[in-house]
């Protein structure tokens, strides 16, 4: 069997930067389990998406090189960019049936606008295998799916490094831990890091903005807000807090299309 495969940059209008998807049509059924994770594993970037266009709903799944993901913002938009740009999908629209239920994008201007559901962090106490793991303690701790660490300044964000011995022995499947400051030239900045992930650093992590952006729309007293992911690659992305939901918006680039053979 032959499946096409598009290599696509989100959140970013660079090839080379944000985050890199691999986006993977099928027709009319899923592959096994093990195969969708096998391809994940073979295309080595942070997220393969797999879908199935069923017309007016897109089936949606996302796998990383280790496990199935609940919500991934990136594959999302670069799959939303594949289907619009190079597969000629007629409406400005899309509806992605997800684990994390139905997923709508808007198209417009050359910009993706994810509608995602809203998860605001609580309080919380920092695990000692996180502690351990920073060179930079937060200011404070809170959890959704994932932990939000608060700093005071943009420039800890830049500074922190992760000791990866310790950092490994948390289990917070399929969450991660965040990092965050209130911006310089944007409203906020974050960080993204994954235990036990071959990929440590997340380049650019939609989800995560499904907690930052509430976070820091109460925080700064704002509805729409700016954000740049501060990875080696980077990401920008424009967010809107909208109650439950949060509207997350950036830009794709195709880097390359392929196909390759799974017999």
């Amino acid at each position: 069997m032959i499946l096409n495969l598009y290599k696509i940059d989100a959140f970013t209008n660079d090839v080379f930067a944000g985050n890199p998807a691999c986006i993977v049509p099928l027709t009319d059924e899923w592959l096994s389990d093990d195969l969708l994770l096998q391809i994940a594993k073979e295309n080595a970037v942070p997220e393969t998406a797999f879908f199935i266009d069923k017309g007016a709903k897109i089936l949606l799944r996302w796998f990383t090189p280790e496990i199935e993901m609940d919500l991934c913002g990136h594959a999302t938009l670069a799959t939303a960019h594949c289907l619009k740009t190079i597969l000629d999908y007629p409406s400005n629209e899309i509806v992605f049936e997800t684990l994390s239920g139905e997923l709508p994008v808007l198209i417009e201007n050359g910009f993706y606008s994810l509608n995602l559901p809203s998860r605001m962090p609580l309080v919380s106490k920092l695990p000692t295998n996180i502690e351990k793991s920073l060179n930079i303690l937060p200011k404070e701790v809170y959890k959704s799916r994932d932990y939000v660490l608060v700093y005071d300044t943009e420039e800890e964000i830049k500074k922190i490094k992760i000791n990866r011995q310790e950092f490994d022995q948390i289990n917070i499947n399929p969450g991660g831990v965040i990092v965050t400051a209130k911006g310089r030239d944007c409203d906020f900045v974050s960080r993204f890091f994954t235990p036990q992930a071959s990929i440590l650093e997340d380049p650019v992590t939609g989800s995560a903005h499904c907690s930052l952006v509430p976070f820091w729309s109460k925080r700064l007293n704002k509805i729409k807000l700016s954000a740049i992911q501060l990875s080696e690659r980077g990401g920008l992305l424009n967010c809107l807090n909208k109650k439950d939901r949060v509207i997350i918006s950036g830009q794709a680039k195709t880097s390359s299309i392929s196909s390759f053979n799974v017999e």
